[in-house]
């Protein structure tokens, strides 16, 4: 206790001291608490366990797991092998792990990295055109297991669906001639454009990947078996196949799924009041219309709680309009962190 509070007064950290003693920070304060003196207050064995490695035996396990032959594997390999190739036993796989954890050896070696789980990238968008989020979903045809493919880009910072086309079939030619037009209808230059999607065949297609690169879109993807990376996409699709006139039976031919789509896309972009933005269209939110709309709107709200204060129990509800839109965002630990 002397010693380490001569390295505290010295400039040391308190906790490096310890460790270089071999004690923890907490034992140095339960020690002090208790008003230890001086004496090691440690209470382990005083022999050593009848099962304990000799130290020829462990610089044995550790010459062996060093070999070249043995060097790139795990304990679970070696030890077998050890057993098969050699009639030889030196210690359980737990026991080499134990030793080459001391020993700082327990490292990954290979040339290839091991797989790791990593965080979606978050995109944020502060306008339209900033962010687009696109996907595919079946749509039930005539024949029993035969599906047509709705292809959907959509806008998320106004949520507006800014393109969208029927096909019977699902491949990344569709998917670019469909990016392409949307451009070419909305009059846009694609560059810099963020385009997020899932990890599905006709989003990292050889063709749609050309056309993005070509236009200068950045594209995005999920991370592999991951359902809720694309989560506006998703809600959309969810929205479309809940409403009330959304088809009970399949349809019975490509033109008229195309034309449901098209009526449905033309509802949730110019009628549908989204809940995410303030209960505006999408529409609206695209053009820039909300800011005044909303602004009417608290207007509204204000005067009817002056008129009856009596029936507001608390302020009225905020309609400032969202400014930021965020894909994927980080945890609030580390947003708090930042």
């Amino acid at each position: 206790m002397k010693l380490i509070d001569e390295a505290v007064t010295s400039g040391a950290r308190r906790e490096a001291a310890a460790e270089l003693l071999g004690l923890s920070l907490r034992t140095l304060q339960r020690w002090g608490q208790a008003g230890c003196e001086g004496e090691d207050q440690r209470h382990g064995p005083h022999t050593a366990p009848r099962n304990k490695l000799s130290l020829w035996e462990r610089l044995l396990i550790l010459d062996v797991a060093n070999q070249p032959e043995y060097r790139d594997l795990s304990p679970h390999q070696i030890v077998p092998r050890l057993a098969d190739e050699k009639d030889l036993y030196l210690a359980c796989e737990a026991t080499f792990y134990r030793l080459l954890r001391q020993e700082k050896l327990l490292a990954h070696r290979e040339p290839s990295r091991p797989a790791t789980a990593r965080r979606i990238e978050e995109h944020v968008a502060t306008a339209p055109n900033q962010v687009w989020s696109w996907d595919i979903t079946y749509l039930p045809g005539p024949i029993r297991g035969t599906f047509f493919y709705e292809y959907m880009i959509m806008d998320v910072w106004s949520r507006k669906i800014v393109g969208s086309q029927v096909h019977d079939r699902e491949c990344a030619e569709l998917a670019a001639q469909l990016f392409d037009a949307t451009c070419r209808k909305m009059e846009l230059d694609p560059d810099g454009i963020v385009l997020h999607s899932d990890n599905g065949s006709p989003m990292k297609g050889a063709t749609m990947l050309a056309t993005l690169q070509k236009l200068g879109v950045v594209p995005s993807f999920s991370r592999p078996h991951v359902s809720d990376d694309n989560p506006f996409s998703e809600a959309t699709f969810r929205t479309m196949k809940y409403r009330p006139e959304y088809p009970a039976l399949p349809f019975a031919s490509l033109q008229q799924a195309r034309d449901w789509v098209a009526q449905f896309v033309h509802w949730y972009n110019t009628v549908h009041r989204h809940s995410a933005i303030r209960f505006v269209t999408p529409e609206q939110r695209h053009q820039g219309l909300d800011v005044d709309i909303l602004q009417h709107r608290d207007s509204i709200y204000h005067a009817a709680r002056q008129r009856h204060p009596e029936r507001w129990a608390n302020a009225t509800r905020d309609w400032t309009p969202i400014d930021t839109v965020v894909l994927n965002p980080e945890a609030p630990r580390k947003q708090h962190a930042a």
